[in-house]
């Protein structure tokens, strides 16, 4: 008889997504703030926000659930 899966825990998700989207974002700023001087900050976010999920939904939740799946 099988074992169910066991579920990932959530608390370790959000701590591995942490330690990957903040340098994330703190580089795209890094980036994108000599680029966009002046834009009001509503803009830069507009910028900002789409890479950020991107990332997100197609290299960083992947390469968390495939390589660091264990650490769940």
């Amino acid at each position: 008889m099988s074992r169910p899966a066991r579920q990932p825990s959530r608390q370790r998700l959000a701590v591995l997504v942490f330690l990957f989207v903040y340098p994330l974002v703190t580089a795209v700023m890094m980036v994108l703030t000599p680029l966009t001087v002046g834009w009001p900050i509503p803009l830069r976010t507009l910028v900002l926000v789409p890479l950020v999920v991107a990332s997100m939904i197609w290299i960083i939740i992947p390469f968390i659930h495939r390589r660091l799946g264990h650490l769940l």
